[in-house]
């Protein structure tokens, strides 16, 4: 068995299944689980005509580097969303979906014969991030959110000495489970970074279509653009069309950036056997190429938040990301400040799950950057939603 595999800790959601075991909510109200990020709107209905008008994909292997309709749909809407222009031949290769994408990148860009391999993330993460640095033989060091800057990542807790043996760096923007998006000084500055020290930029962009002010979100290859970094070097951005979309059982996106990069992630991904089907590649065409149902999907989000947020203002401390789907919310001194604690209780009292904020991170006791934070997910209907911050309000009026 691979050694390596006893590195990884248990996932988040294996962590909150064995912390809420004997729990028995009251089955007087009905469960509502604002703890999973898995988009629950209704899925275009030009999906579902791709998928069915393209059946017959069913029947031969599709190639690893995509059809070329799909490697231009994906291009064409880079163009339109951020102003950059690619190669579709050489800097872009469709995913299935920026989870393993995400991952398996590590695997091609690590190392590990060199000393002290080293992959940068922020924190709290998505931990998949983590992960795939260990199962590549690196280790990780973690830059904290600043609570200060709506929970930006602050950069400058990595010192000098970590960014000369970094060879990844994961960046999520915007990130989960803040929402916080990076802005172009903060690209520049890691640019900068990655020009001195030779690390590679994993930019994780998957909430990028979800957002509640008038500019949308900053794109890593927009902000290389931007600095005059057109070949993109050393940077790759990662997307998907499960958020965007609600298709998260389609499994698709897309990496696009650096072509010396591009290269030997195909290479790697063609022993991996990572081919997209050809059924999901037609309806992948017809979603990258209608923005009507992003602009819609995005307006339900837009009327759920401001209904939503306010209520739990009142007893939490949250306000609205910048973009994404979560709320990142502080608990202040209820339960001791003690996020779990907090947690269990909602459920056992409410059956409303949220996510605890000090799974989402590491850290000393004391020092856990998610610690007395919880993560809400608002990915059900407004309804629910609501009902679900109304259970919250009572149970934390009740603490008080």
């Amino acid at each position: 068995m691979n050694p390596l595999l006893q590195r990884l800790h248990p996932y988040p959601f294996e962590r909150w299944r064995a912390l809420t075991e004997g729990i028995r909510p009251p089955t007087s109200l009905v469960p509502i689980n604002l703890g999973i990020g898995e988009p629950r709107h209704a899925a275009p209905a030009l999906v579902h005509e791709a998928l069915a008008a393209n059946l017959a994909g069913l029947s031969t292997y599709p190639a690893t580097s995509g059809g070329a309709d799909l490697r231009q749909a994906c291009a064409a809407w880079l163009q339109r969303r951020y102003g950059v222009q690619v190669d579709a031949a050489t800097q872009l290769l469709p995913v299935n979906g920026s989870r393993e994408a995400l991952f398996a990148f590590a695997q091609v860009a690590i190392d590990p014969s060199r000393p002290d391999p080293t992959v940068v993330c922020p924190n709290p993460f998505y931990q998949i991030y983590e992960g795939a640095a260990l199962l590549a033989g690196a280790r990780t060091a973690l830059a904290d959110s600043d609570p200060a800057r709506n929970f930006a990542v602050d950069w400058s807790r990595i010192d000098d000495a970590t960014w000369a043996r970094t060879q990844l760096l994961y960046v999520c923007s915007p990130g989960n489970p803040t929402g916080a998006v990076m802005p172009l000084a903060e690209w520049e500055r890691l640019f900068a970074l990655s020009d001195q020290h030779g690390f590679v930029i994993a930019s994780d962009e998957c909430y990028s279509e979800i957002w509640f002010g008038g500019e949308p979100p900053l794109g890593a290859l927009q902000a290389a653009a931007q600095l005059g970094r057109n070949d993109f070097r050393r940077l790759v951005a990662f997307t998907s069309l499960s958020k965007r979309s609600n298709v998260p059982g389609m499994r698709s996106g897309f990496v696009a950036g650096d072509a010396e990069w591009i290269r030997p992630f195909l290479l790697y991904r063609t022993y991996h056997g990572s081919a997209m089907g050809g059924m999901v590649q037609a309806a992948s065409v017809a979603a990258w190429g209608d923005e009507a149902h992003v602009q819609a999907n995005r307006a339900l989000y837009r009327a759920k938040f401001a209904q939503v947020t306010p209520l739990l203002a009142g007893v939490l401390d949250v306000r609205l990301p910048d973009a994404g789907f979560y709320l990142w919310a502080g608990i202040g001194a209820q339960c001791g400040g003690d996020d779990v604690t907090w947690a269990q209780g909602l459920l056992a009292q409410y059956n409303v799950t949220v996510l605890p904020g000090s799974l989402l991170a590491r850290g000393a006791p004391g020092r856990n950057p998610g610690a007395g934070r919880i993560r809400l997910a608002l990915v059900a209907g407004v309804d629910e939603c609501l009902e679900a911050a109304r259970r919250i309000v009572s149970y934390a009026q009740g603490l008080s």
